[in-house]
């Protein structure tokens, strides 16, 4: 005959507020002292991958990482394990309904601005791509500049530059990927005279190739599943 195991219904849960200054491990070493006081359940705060430095943890990057700065999933799997030695059990707050994309560390918010509404994580947010004013059709308007856009270019402020395989816009502490489509406008400057003078070159033959895979990706407003895909393999 087969048994069921019961559910832990929390009789008196106490919350902890965990960040960098109180970890895993800090919260393991209270565990004895609430069990005597009578506690059933920790209740704990956001463990997911939160924007480094976070005091809160709500402001969640990454949903599917337990953040490394509470001690990592070792370290929450080692706290689970000392809590459920002594009879008791966790509660987790979690956050759906939001996540952080300060200063562009949310890979899936990254994956957004750099490919728009055709990015696997689209649906992820609460985007308007159709607003009243066209001319943001299919685009996300940050707020983000310190000045008029006119004076931050004289300035000087934007600077694009290549790394890790991409090309990236960077302004203050934010770092804006390029959608792969504009990197056309980059790469073909000064394409004639390259061709005019080193015409079966093999590293210009290969710029070429490149340029051509570049302009025939699917648009930023494709919502073909296919085509998406396509997208990203290429």
């Amino acid at each position: 005959m087969s048994t069921s195991v019961q559910p832990m219904i929390p009789l008196a849960t106490y919350r902890l507020q965990l960040h960098r200054g109180f970890t895993f491990a800090d919260a393991a070493r209270t565990v004895p002292y609430l069990k005597a006081l009578g506690i059933s359940d920790y209740y704990l705060s956001p463990v997911s991958k939160a924007t480094p430095g976070s005091d809160h943890g709500y402001d969640v990057i990454d949903p599917v990482v337990v953040n490394p700065e509470l001690g990592g999933e070792d370290g929450f799997q080692e706290f689970v394990r000392t809590v459920q030695a002594h009879g008791m059990g966790v509660v987790l707050d979690v956050v759906p309904n939001h996540m952080g994309i300060g200063k562009t560390l949310n890979r899936w918010w990254r994956d957004v601005l750099e490919n728009g509404r055709s990015s696997r994580y689209a649906t992820a947010f609460d985007i308007d791509w159709h607003p009243i004013k066209r001319e943001l059709e299919n685009k996300v308007l940050l707020p983000i500049l310190g000045d008029q856009y006119g004076a931050v270019l004289e300035n000087q402020e934007m600077k694009l530059v290549y790394e890790e395989g991409a090309f990236v816009l960077r302004y203050g502490d934010h770092q804006l990927p390029l959608a792969p489509k504009t990197w056309t406008r980059i790469l073909s400057h000064h394409l004639e005279r390259l061709v005019a003078e080193h015409e079966r070159a093999m590293p210009v033959m290969e710029l070429q190739s490149i340029l051509t895979a570049l302009k025939n990706l699917p648009g930023a407003g494709e919502r073909n599943p296919e085509r998406i895909a396509e997208h990203y393999r290429e």
